[in-house]
């Protein structure tokens, strides 16, 4: 089902351009290897998300408009960010007058533009996987990233209790509810731990910032990865 002439955009977030980097290159490692040819457009920048969050809208609008001029001509635009493509789909329509390419989360691009389930990774570990909250309530997103990673060979899917719960981390939420986004945090690692997964996976590197500092501090013996890690990774390159 892929498009041979299909132009594809990598949005690659402020977060994994400046915090992981390897979240982008195991997206687009990706995508190419399922013969998709992605362009990475370098005057993009924020998506405006942050401004829009804390307040600031009229900060948000020129980002908006920017980011339809930089990934201007482009069929369609792939964040491996649940969050960011959220924010984009849901408030550049009404930040800017501006035309834009559909903006697909990854996980959304993988299943419903190249309709392919199993993308050929190997990633011998059992993992357990966490719904963030913009990808589950804002994209609804559904089963698509767990479909994805049962056809991953070598990987054992284990059940996350409480997987709908919030990890605490929402943006400025950590920042004015300390000791609540902690608490929270916490309870995420102690199901993850109870899982007796290796790797704790989800689709955004926000929440997982928040929850592999937590993990951190408190000893507890699980990872996290992004999910576009585990679905680029192969017998020959074996972990993200």
């Amino acid at each position: 089902m892929i498009r041979a002439v299909m132009r594809v955009a990598l949005f690659v977030t402020c977060v994994n351009d400046l915090v992981f980097p390897q979240t982008g290159i195991a997206t687009v490692r990706l995508l190419e290897r399922l013969g998709v040819q992605v362009e990475f457009p370098e005057a993009q920048t924020c998506c405006g998300q942050m401004q829009f969050n804390t307040g600031y809208p009229q900060l948000a609008a020129p980002l908006a408009e920017k980011f339809a001029r930089d990934f201007a001509g482009y069929e369609a635009v792939v964040v491996p960010s649940g969050s960011c493509g959220a924010f984009m789909r849901g408030e550049h329509p009404a930040l800017t007058d501006a035309s834009r390419p559909p903006v697909y989360e990854l996980t959304e691009f993988l299943i419903d533009v190249l309709g392919v389930e199993d993308v050929g990774a190997y990633f011998p570990h059992p993992v357990t996987y966490h719904p963030t909250c913009h990808s589950a309530r804002l994209l609804g997103l559904g089963d698509r990233p767990l479909r994805l990673l049962r056809r991953v060979e070598g990987l054992e899917l284990r059940e996350l209790a409480g997987a709908d719960e919030c990890c605490g981390f929402g943006g400025t939420f950590a920042v004015k509810n300390p000791d609540v986004s902690a608490a929270m945090a916490a309870d995420k690692i102690r199901h993850a731990t109870d899982t007796g997964a290796e790797y704790l996976a989800a689709a955004d590197n926000s929440c997982l910032m928040h929850l592999s500092g937590t993990a951190t501090r408190n000893g507890a013996p699980v990872r996290t990865v992004h999910l576009a890690e585990i679905l680029a990774s192969t017998k020959e390159t074996a972990n993200p």
